[in-house]
């Protein structure tokens, strides 16, 4: 649905355009998807999560259902860090995260987006990115079509390239409302040709038009042609069920027609009421349990503009769980009782990092104010890192002013670094090495203790 930060966009363009969404007849649903099943060939080996046989796989050949939560990341940049944290102790496997590509926000540039997909990964969350700026195109006013979403991709690289074991590529949000969707086939088709023509293998996941809810059908009757044109075989669509979907039948009719064609389906956004009807949760919720099918609620918190009742948590505390989120994580069929983790984050030096698989090495230069510390990281599996981040505390008052082959924050004593692209990836049996500059007041020594990935290792 339509959403700005403090609006949401909900409340007067949904009032307006909830005439026209009415729920399908079961003779227009009889003329939809096409029974014949789309024919997919066993990929090859992958880098990262791949769609076969109508099902999302995650780099292991495992298969992986997400079971996560929306987090308006764009809008609540300094809420993220902890939210991830508290959308993973709640239980969710995943999160689906609201970017702009800046054309009606701030754009969430390269080092932001790899920021997240760092504390995606420190939080063992599969990471879904989203560009929210194409949302309601030919009829909200301000957005932008899925060609600008291409560009934002392609423009934040840098942060994409190399993380598919962690990153699904929503390439835009809701893209058209209700007018001229049925330009979505054509640009759809186009947008995933141009990504992968710009080297980007990651699953990409497509919305619907008709504000991501498809009454008309378009995304329903043209997907296997749109499956067809990705060369790499591994797209998987999205469905947002809001006020269309209020009865079980209905749900279960638009998902069906997906899995019996062996078309990969998500359900990227619903909620348990909203402005434009009553979506029917439990229907939801069971029906994709029933058959395998990932669910994502919106959304974590920051909901206005009348539709604050899609919080799942007030005022983003995870102990103030609305009645909606209550049903999500606590309910039947829900987060608690369905999700499972990726098994890549099972796998020691795989994102998820393991107690004595890594060594860190700390060389200091002391010259009273200031210092040097060399700092080697070493990774005793037999499996590459491909993405870390180190943590530590300084015993004194040490400050950091530079650093090299590498980044890092500082938050009182304790320090979070993450690599440059170059040192991104730790060979198996292998080391990376970086360096820093800082001051100091007093004694001056080694931190005492590293964590790679959250995962404690030894020092040498």
């Amino acid at each position: 649905m339509r959403r700005t930060p403090a609006a949401v966009a909900a409340g007067a363009l949904l009032a307006a355009c909830a005439s026209l969404l009415t729920p399908a007849s079961a003779a227009q649903a009889a003329q939809g998807v096409q029974d014949a099943r789309v024919v997919q060939a066993a990929p090859a080996a992958t880098a990262g999560f791949h769609v076969q046989d109508g099902r999302l796989l995650d780099a292991n050949g495992k298969d992986f259902v997400l079971r996560g939560v929306n987090h308006a990341h764009a809008w609540y940049p300094g809420r993220t860090d902890q939210a991830l944290k508290d959308i993973k102790a709640k239980g969710a496997n995943s999160v689906r995260v609201v970017l702009s590509t800046g054309d009606q926000w701030t754009k969430n540039d390269t080092a932001d987006v790899a920021h997240v997909v760092d504390e995606c990964k420190k939080n063992r969350l599969v990471c879904v990115l989203e560009a929210h700026d194409t949302t309601g195109y030919g009829e909200a006013g301000a957005a932008v079509g899925l060609d600008k979403a291409v560009d934002y991709w392609l423009s934040v690289k840098g942060a994409l390239v190399g993380q598919e074991k962690y990153v699904l590529v929503n390439i835009g949000n809701e893209p058209y409302g209700n007018t001229n969707y049925a330009a979505w086939t054509g640009d759809t088709k186009n947008a995933i040709g141009r990504l992968r023509d710009g080297g980007l293998d990651h699953t990409l996941m497509v919305d619907a038009p008709n504000w991501g809810q498809d009454w008309s059908f378009t995304m329903r009757d043209n997907a296997a042609g749109v499956f067809a044109a990705d060369p790499d075989k591994n797209t998987v669509f999205d469905i947002h069920m809001y006020g269309v979907y209020d009865t079980p039948a209905e749900v279960s009719d638009y998902l069906n027609r997906f899995t019996k064609a062996k078309l990969p389906i998500v359900v990227g956004e619903f909620g348990d009421m909203h402005s434009d009807g009553n979506p029917d949760e439990g229907a939801i919720m069971a029906t994709a349990q029933a058959q395998g099918i990932g669910y994502l609620g919106w959304s974590w918190s920051g909901n206005g503009g009348g539709v604050e009742y899609l919080d799942l948590v007030r005022g983003f505390d995870p102990n103030q769980l609305s009645d909606w989120g209550k049903r999500l994580f606590d309910g039947a069929n829900g987060i608690k009782a369905t999700a499972k983790e990726a098994s890549v984050f099972a796998n020691p030096g795989d994102g998820g990092g393991s107690d004595g698989a890594c060594t860190v090495t700390y060389r200091l230069s002391d010259w009273g104010d200031s210092f040097n510390a060399d700092i080697t990281v070493r990774n005793a599996t037999r499996q590459a890192v491909d993405g870390w981040t180190l943590d530590f505390a300084f015993p004194g008052q040490q400050k950091i002013r530079s650093v090299w082959n590498a980044r890092a924050t500082q938050d009182g004593a304790r320090v979070h670094v993450t690599p440059e692209s170059w040192t991104r990836t730790i060979p198996a049996d292998g080391s990376v090495s970086f360096g820093l500059n800082g001051s100091s007041t007093g004694s001056n020594a080694a931190p005492s203790a590293f964590s790679l990935n959250g995962k404690a290792c030894t020092t040498a």
